[in-house]
């Protein structure tokens, strides 16, 4: 058997370190805004890793093509198109990020509100 598969969403179709996606990736969806040949457009990301992240992506797009992406908690982080396959993209980052900032609280509230009806645990 082959040790590497055609299949770009397996990350493994070349001897492209950036494509071999050994890095922990974080499942999750959010939505940001891909920077593509001077166009904004909103995508929805599900997974993300210190070196890339996959997101929903439906126009062709070539490999290799420049981008920058806005991740919430993250900013703007310029990479570039790693794969293109069944309306999902792969964007490499030039440089790692951290990506448990995208999961951080979007709100700077301090603790629970007055209004909030408190829990009362029995037993």
């Amino acid at each position: 058997m082959d040790q590497f598969s055609s299949d770009p969403l397996s990350g493994r179709f070349s001897d492209d370190p950036a494509s071999q996606r050994n890095a922990v990736r974080d499942s999750l969806f959010l939505a940001a805004t891909l920077r593509i040949e001077q166009v904004e457009v909103p995508v929805r990301v599900r997974n993300l890793s210190a070196g890339g992240l996959m997101a929903e992506y439906s126009d062709p797009v070539d490999s290799g093509t420049p981008v920058e992406i806005n991740v919430r908690g993250v900013g703007w982080t310029r990479g570039y198109i790693a794969w293109n396959a069944e309306g999902r993209i792969g964007i490499a980052f030039d440089r790692p990020i951290d990506p448990l900032l995208a999961r951080k609280p979007v709100g700077h509230a301090q603790g629970t509100p007055h209004y909030a009806k408190p829990q009362i645990f029995r037993g």
